[in-house]
């Protein structure tokens, strides 16, 4: 198996994973990898289901945003494209729509990063307004945001998660909604103080 065979296989299971968790439905949601020794990168095409990806469902576009072949990239392609030309460092993004993230986002709360999971994968999440699925807008602010931080929470729509591998980008993603899921039932316990020892967040490596 070639390295680039590995990572549509990577991809393939990463999509299987997110539908089963409840991370996105549908049609919703995309996955992209670089395509190793070059700057472009394989995305999901327009309409796939991320339960159902074969390597026919994967559109390889240039780093000059060009799509090869004759298949339509996700219509979400900018915001991978312009992440990744801010993050050398990343080789991997998922772009889901889980529901306690946007649930907590919506209800105006800060998401909180209570266990050492969440800060060790995490640590922080950036965060940007609504703009519309596929805008120029929303792929420039998610990729300013990336520039500080491994998640991205995007308003009304969903979150991106990066990293050095797909499993990576998956682990960050899957921690992500553990901690939103734990900040509501924070919230619903009466509790808006419980956080992570604080004093222990720079004695954690980071990766």
């Amino acid at each position: 198996m070639t390295e680039r065979e590995a990572l549509i296989e990577h991809l393939c299971d990463a999509g299987r994973t997110v539908v089963a968790r409840g991370l996105v439905l549908a049609s919703g949601g995309n996955l992209s990898v670089r395509v190793p020794g070059t700057d472009h990168m394989l995305v999901t095409a327009s309409g796939t289901w991320l339960d159902r990806l074969t390597p026919e469902d994967l559109v390889e576009v240039t780093g000059e945003g060009k799509p090869l072949g004759d298949r339509r990239p996700s219509v979400e392609w900018k915001l991978h494209h312009h992440t990744y030309a801010v993050r050398p460092d990343v080789s991997a993004i998922v772009h889901l729509h889980p529901q306690h993230v946007l649930l907590v986002d919506m209800l105006g709360a800060p998401l909180r990063f209570t266990t050492l999971d969440h800060q060790f994968y995490l640590g922080s999440a950036g965060r940007v307004p609504f703009f519309p699925a596929g805008s120029e807008e929303i792929a420039t602010a998610a990729a300013e945001a990336a520039r500080e931080h491994n998640a991205v929470v995007l308003a009304h729509h969903g979150c991106s998660a990066l990293g050095e591998s797909m499993e990576m980008a998956l682990r960050r993603a899957l921690n992500l909604e553990e901690a939103a899921t734990m900040t509501y039932r924070l919230l619903l316990a009466g509790n808006a103080t419980a956080q992570f020892p604080p004093q222990w967040v720079d004695r954690i490596i980071s990766v």
